[in-house]
């Protein structure tokens, strides 16, 4: 299993309705979520609000089989709630999952766990 943390800066603006997004995911859109979860191979997805001096932060942490997997589904899917995924992503981070990223993923740089 791998693991992946990212840090993503919110727009300007956009913190109170990402959180609304988040919690229309985990009540009225649970269904869909999971569903898309389940395809994507993810076992694992926690979401947090960082809020810095330098503006409000969501932070990721996704746990699957294969993390390159995860946003090769997430960019090609055409399911209506994974093509949604994108545009919410894109309204309230300001990229685009459907396009390559900038730069190498986030590296793992100490990972630890009790036996």
């Amino acid at each position: 299993m791998a693991s992946l943390a990212m840090a993503l800066p919110l727009l300007p603006g956009k913190t109170e309705a990402w959180q609304h997004w988040v919690q229309e995911m985990a009540g009225a859109r649970l269904s869909e979520f999971q569903a898309s979860r389940k395809r994507l191979g993810i076992f694992r997805e926690a979401s947090f609000l960082q809020q810095t001096p330098m503006g409000d932060m969501a932070l990721l942490y996704i746990e699957a089989e294969d993390i390159a997997r995860v946003f090769q589904g997430l960019a090609t899917s055409q399911d209506p709630f994974d093509v949604l995924f994108r545009q919410q992503t894109r309204e309230f981070f300001g990229f685009d999952l459907a396009q390559p990223p900038a730069g190498p993923p986030p590296a793992t740089v100490f990972d630890w766990r009790a036996d």
